[in-house]
């Protein structure tokens, strides 16, 4: 099976940063674990701004039959680039080595500048996935190091209640959006037409109507942050 599998979009992008009015485009990257990620956890948030120049990065499952075709078909949906990578994803959860991860999220990279990089939390989402812990860390290495270069970070920020309850988007975060009523409906149809997710699923039922993020400008930050928020677990 292949290591990774790509998509590039051959639509042409329309540069808005001339335009009197309009926001400047973006080059944002969304790296995450797995396929699925990307809609479950900033769905809203690609669908809403459709001027950036979107590229989708997942680490897992490259050589699964059924998730990764559904990943490349919603890249295509969303008009976004990206790539799928093959990291280890067994049940069991083995934790990973970080510099395993960083070259995985590297492996997949065209180039490593941009403007905007949203990632998992630093305990992920819901209540535990390790890849999505790692994930977060290796990015944060990376950007501290200079290997990723980019104006901000924002990490999913999602809370569980230790597994007692779906996700759902923390309003205390720096960025809390409730997604329009047609925006929620295109990214729920991602997940159960596209990811062929059925509508009582866990994750039909965990499709916010809402997403947040924590939001930093400097790897400084971002790396203080991990070190505050270091996980007890």
């Amino acid at each position: 099976m292949p290591r990774y599998l790509e998509i590039r979009n051959a639509r042409k992008r329309v540069r808005m940063g001339g335009l009197k009015g309009t926001p400047r485009t973006k080059k944002a990257a969304v790296i995450v674990a797995h396929p699925d990620d990307e809609v479950l956890w900033a769905g809203g948030t690609i669908l809403s701004r459709p001027q950036w120049q979107w590229e989708i990065y997942v680490l897992c499952r490259a050589s699964d039959p059924d998730r990764a075709p559904r990943f490349l078909r919603t890249l295509r949906k969303l008009e976004a680039d990206g790539a799928i990578g093959d990291l280890d994803d067994g049940p069991d959860q083995s934790p990973l080595d970080l510099a395993v991860v960083r070259t995985a999220i590297v492996s997949l990279l065209p180039h490593r500048r941009f403007n905007l990089v949203l990632t998992h939390g630093l305990r992920g989402e819901y209540t535990r996935h390790r890849r999505h812990e790692e994930t977060c860390r290796a990015v944060v290495q990376l950007w501290s190091r200079g290997v990723i270069e980019t104006d901000e970070v924002w990490m999913f920020a999602y809370e569980d209640s230790d597994g007692q309850q779906l996700p759902v988007a923390l309003r205390k975060a720096d960025r809390y959006e409730p997604l329009p009523t047609q925006v929620w409906e295109r990214k729920h149809c991602l997940i159960t037409e596209y990811y062929g997710f059925a509508p009582g699923s866990w994750e039909a039922q965990a499709t916010s109507r809402a997403e947040a993020f924590w939001c930093f400008d400097t790897p400084q930050a971002a790396q203080a942050w991990l070190e505050l928020h270091g996980d007890p677990r």
